[in-house]
């Protein structure tokens, strides 16, 4: 059990330096969430499994409060709506459950964080392709060489990692990093 223990928290300690130097990578997608926000625009987010948990994690921390009680911005998370998921994926196929939903609820102006740790869910790459027709910006939280994503989005940031585990780990870490920022600025840095 020990050894387990040792090899979970170095191969967290490895994606974790790995992340720590994209910060300024981060800041620049803070600065996008931070226009993005100013022009009354919003930020959505989808991904599959745990990365469809760790979307509804961080639109629930803009939406309902991060540290600051004062600062609520809008975003939503595409995976949360059963009724829509099923009825999209039963009419148009798994692929368009989160494209459709852009297509009805995005705006130019508006953000889409593409969250997967293969970088290669098609139903995802799907909804990046709807919001680049849309003039929406995409951003990716991507794990290892970042697939297929890793070229679609806008601004892709990878989490060189073969676990799953750390790389959903590091996109939770990197969520709250950006909702940090972006309370600062809304609060005037107060």
């Amino acid at each position: 059990m020990r050894k387990i223990i040792e090899e979970v928290f170095n191969s967290h300690q490895e994606a974790f330096t790995y992340v720590k130097e994209k910060s300024s990578l981060i800041e620049e997608i803070a600065g996008v969430l931070i226009d993005a926000l100013q022009g009354q625009h919003k930020i959505l987010f989808c991904g599959n499994g745990g990365s469809a948990a760790d979307s509804q994690h961080l639109a629930a921390e803009f939406v309902g409060r991060f540290k600051k009680d004062d600062i609520v911005l809008p975003a939503l998370a595409l995976s949360v709506n059963t009724s829509m998921l099923t009825a999209i994926a039963n009419d148009f196929g798994f692929e368009k459950v989160f494209s459709q939903q852009v297509k009805a609820l995005g705006s130019p102006g508006d953000v889409l964080v593409a969250i997967s740790t293969s970088g290669n869910s098609a139903n995802v790459a799907c909804a990046v392709r709807q919001a680049h027709s849309q003039g929406l910006k995409t951003i990716g939280f991507l794990g290892n060489e970042g697939g297929t994503l890793k070229d679609l989005v806008d601004i892709p940031l990878l989490v060189k990692a073969n676990d799953t585990a750390r790389i959903q780990e590091m996109h939770i870490l990197i969520g709250h990093i950006l909702c940090e920022l972006v309370d600062q600025f809304f609060s005037g840095g107060k």
